[in-house]
């Protein structure tokens, strides 16, 4: 390969890094595009868990005032990684723009799906346990309990009087 060669594919390089950042989309526009598959770029001011073990991604100090957000599921936070590095940084986040609650929504469940810097994330520990809402744990072993038979009652066992034949008190 010549240096020609070496110039035109590093402009190549360049020029498809450059297309693909003008491509996102700022999260004040993500609402006109509901339905699309695009990216969106925003600086991520928290990092927030939900509940039933939810994350969310605030781009705004109040999060009800914003108009975009990111959702990240249990199940999905070991496809991600550990999204808590996120926090303060610029990210982009590609998928389908979806409409939630009032607001724009991407829901992030592959790594691939973030670029730029944030596409750079470590997974997450091994003993991360999503469970108990990020706490570190080795858990625990415990014995399967048994499961309780449930007994039924015997009939009720009839007895017949007998009746003696010699017995004149009757």
């Amino acid at each position: 390969m010549g240096p020609r060669s070496a110039v035109i594919l590093l402009a190549t390089i360049c020029s498809i890094s450059l297309y693909a950042a003008a491509e996102c989309i700022p999260i004040t526009e993500a609402s006109k595009h509901i339905g699309e598959t695009k990216c969106v770029r925003g600086k991520v001011v928290r990092v927030k868990q939900g509940s039933k073990v939810t994350h969310f991604f605030d781009f705004c100090d109040d999060y009800r005032l914003c108009p975009f957000t990111v959702v990240v599921f249990a199940p999905d936070l070991k496809n991600v990684g550990d999204i808590r590095q996120l926090q303060g940084r610029e990210v982009e986040i590609h998928g389908d723009i979806k409409q939630y609650d009032g607001r724009a929504e991407i829901i992030l469940s592959r790594a691939r799906q973030l670029g730029g810097e944030s596409a750079r994330i470590p997974p997450l520990p091994k003993d991360y346990d999503v469970e108990k809402k990020g706490r570190y744990s080795p858990g625990k072993f415990s014995y399967p309990s048994a499961k309780k038979s449930k007994k039924r009652n015997p009939a009720p066992v009839r007895t017949e009087e007998k009746v003696d034949p010699t017995d004149t008190e009757n």
